[in-house]
Formats: structure tokens, sequence, C-alpha cells
């Protein structure tokens, strides 16, 4: 559970379950479950951060930092709409996997969507953790900085899908209104 204090990062606690796997010190399968229950629970509690302190300080100190109501506003609909994606994909991506948990809940995005899609998110991560670390064994400290290499462009490329699924919709959705508006128009 050490995965549930969100600041202690995953690249440390689980490949060491792993080495402890090739030990048979744990099994390899609950070792995968516990990790990926730890990666949910500590981004639970930044969620219920943002949720419930996150949009009143926003609210009242925003404009310090140049947040206006729209655009909480405008964040509110983004997530109403993507926010499930946002919550799995921001997981992949080095130093936002700690924070995307804060504005899905200043979002008040679906508790249940935004712990599914991270729990999702989680399984692979926590698998390739452990997975090395068992592999590794006595030297499963390196791990992290093995798997560091392959994560940002992960993140990138799933973040660049999502770019061009956003921009067929949107063309999608032009070509649609511009059909409606010709059959209106006669």
């Amino acid at each position: 559970m050490a995965l549930s204090i969100e600041f202690i990062p995953a690249e440390i606690v689980l490949p060491l379950a792993g080495y402890w796997v090739s030990r048979g010190d744990m099994t390899f399968a609950g070792a995968v479950f516990a990790g990926s229950l730890g990666g949910l629970s500590g981004p639970l509690v930044l969620y219920w951060i943002g949720r419930w302190g996150g949009r009143p300080f926003l609210l009242k100190f925003g404009k310090y930092i140049w947040i206006k109501p729209e655009s909480l506003q405008k964040s509110d609909e983004f997530f109403q709409k993507h926010g499930g994606f946002v919550a799995f994909s921001g997981r992949f991506l080095p130093g936002v996997r700690t924070l995307i948990s804060l504005p899905c809940g200043i979002a008040k995005m679906n508790v249940w969507v935004f712990s599914l899609y991270t729990y999702i998110a989680m399984l692979p991560i926590t698998y390739v953790y452990v997975y090395l670390g068992m592999k590794l064994g006595e030297n499963w400290k390196s791990v992290g900085s093995i798997l560091d290499q392959y994560m940002l462009p992960f993140g990138i490329f799933i973040v660049l899908l999502f770019v061009v699924y956003m921009l067929m919709r949107r063309r999608s959705g032009i070509k649609a209104d511009s059909r409606y508006n010709k059959k209106v128009k006669h």
C-alpha cells in the first residue's frame, strides 16, 4: 500500500515487489493486484483533495495566477467529454502521472469513471514494473531508469492519438453540420 502515498514513486515500490516475487515472498498476481490497488488509492486521495478544496481555492485565488471562472467552466466541459481519457493517458506521462488527479477532482469528474480508467491504466504499468523487478532480481533498482525511457514516448503517442481522434471528430462534426445546413436552406 505504499503507492497510496502518491509521492512514493511506483518506480521504487513495484520493482521491489517484483524482487520479492523472485525470492518467493509473494505471488506475481498478488503483487500486481495489490500494486494496482495502491496505484488507484493514491490518485483517489488527490482526486478528493481537488474535488473538495480545489474549486473553492481556485475561485478565490485563481485570479492571482490568471485562472478565471470561465476557464474553470471550460475545464469542466472538457472533463465531462474527455475525462476518462485524460485520467487514463495521464498515468503514462512522467510528472503528469501524479498531478492529473487534481484537475479531475476539480472538474468533478465522475469518481467511478476516474477510478475505472485509473485502475485500467495502472494494471499494465504495475505488471511491467513487477515483472522487470522479478527478472532483474537484486538489480531491481535499475528498473525505473530502464522504463522511464519508454514511458514518455508511449505517453506522447497516446496523447497524439487523442489529438488525431479529436480532429477527426471535429471534422466529421463540421461535415454533418454543413449537410444539415444545406437541408435546412432548401
